[in-house]
């Protein structure tokens, strides 16, 4: 497999974006490269979107392993998206989406969250940022943190502004929580701020106060007061704060909310991933060991409970770094050219063999790769992205 590594356009914690031109076939892709030593969270994504098959999920186009400047890195493939993400529509609509364009772009989103819930797969963490924007719309992405629901019951982990009250008190992830997410994200659209904006306020005790109150308190996110009766009657089904009280993605898809119309295009139907054809050499079996808890952003160690008292629980000592949020730059609007120059040519290969730098230079070839883009090189941190 032979492809060419162009412009850097996002950088998190592990990993970097680039676009990427396939030689066979002219394709641009996105691909997400990390050192074939901290790529733990990308094969658990590529094994995640592998599984998947939906239009309104971002699409996975396969995997490899390359060597470039004497270093291993993992590649994952993705369709490329190039209008950015849905924080991006928000900012460049001048902070906020009227509401038929809420309507679009939370159907399609609910849609992609109902195929995922119906594979038994919950995201985890559902924001602005993680929703990519195409021609066609809205497009779930970023499954770095997401988990099977077996998995999910006994973790906790996300950006903090979009936490459901149960994850918030460390008591693991359902299904629910990725409606409260979504609640949240409606609350992003029609409003440009996050859920909860007022935790910046030094008054309000900062973000860790929040996330208590969030956990602990009876409060709910405000509800905007410019959406019509059918949106607030919508949101207040996704975020009651007991997950049995929540709608399902099912139930909320037939919401007069996301039923009435709106100019919407009929919703292509979702399918399930049933081929047994790798995509490539690394499909097969490569991946098979569980993901552990400690590989993820953000997890509680343990399980904390209050019993009617105002004292803060032991968890708020282990959520500080919760509160840290990471603008990514996912959906950066492109401004590279056929002939620019930080087009490298890579040759993919099915990866074996040792690296004979090992793990001390782990981030070294992605923070090179990345300047070519003019970002920031990679820190060794793992932050909530």
């Amino acid at each position: 497999m032979e492809w060419t590594r162009g412009p850097c356009i996002g950088c998190g914690s592990s990993a970097a974006v680039f676009i990427a031109r396939f030689h066979s076939s002219g394709e641009i892709l996105a691909v997400k490269s990390a050192d074939l030593h901290r790529c733990v969270t990308l094969q658990h994504e590529q094994r995640i979107l592998s599984s998947l098959s939906c239009p309104y999920i971002v699409s996975y186009k396969g995997c490899d392993i390359t060597m470039e400047s004497c270093e291993h890195l993992y590649n994952l493939f993705l369709e490329y998206l190039p209008w950015g993400t849905l924080a991006d529509e928000v900012r460049k609509c001048g902070g906020k989406l009227d509401e038929a364009a809420i309507v679009r772009y939370g159907r399609q989103i609910m849609l992609g969250l109902d195929h995922l819930h119906s594979r038994g797969l919950v995201h985890c963490d559902i924001k602005g940022q993680n929703i990519l924007m195409g021609e066609d719309g809205a497009k779930i992405a970023d499954f770095g943190l997401a988990k099977w629901a077996d998995q999910a019951a006994r973790s906790c982990c996300g950006t903090p502004a979009f936490m459901a009250p149960e994850v918030a008190r460390g008591e693991g992830q359902s299904w629910a929580a990725d409606i409260w997410a979504f609640g949240c994200t409606v609350i992003e659209m029609a409003t440009g701020r996050l859920p909860w904006s007022d935790a910046d306020d030094s008054a309000c005790g900062g973000p860790v106060s929040a996330l208590y109150r969030i956990g602990f308190s009876e409060w709910l996110p405000e509800i905007p007061g410019n959406l019509s009766a059918q949106a607030k009657d919508f949101l207040e089904k996704c975020l009651r704060r007991n997950p049995e009280d929540r709608w399902t993605a099912s139930q909320l898809l037939n919401h007069p909310f996301l039923t009435e119309p709106t100019g919407l295009s009929v919703p292509i139907e979702c399918s399930v991933s049933d081929s047994n054809s790798p995509t490539s050499i690394l499909d097969v079996g490569l991946w098979g060991s569980t993901v552990t808890e400690s590989e993820f952003t953000g997890i509680y160690s343990s399980r904390c409970t209050v019993s009617g008292s105002t004292q803060e629980p032991p968890l708020s000592s282990r959520i500080g770094h919760l509160a840290v949020a990471v603008e990514g730059t996912w959906g950066r609007a492109p401004n590279w050219r056929w002939d620019d120059e930080n087009w490298v040519a890579v040759r993919g290969n099915s990866g074996g063999g040792d690296n004979e730098h090992g793990a001390a230079g782990s981030v070294g070839k992605i923070n090179k790769l990345a300047k070519l883009g003019g970002l920031k090189a990679l820190s060794s941190r793992r932050d909530v992205e």
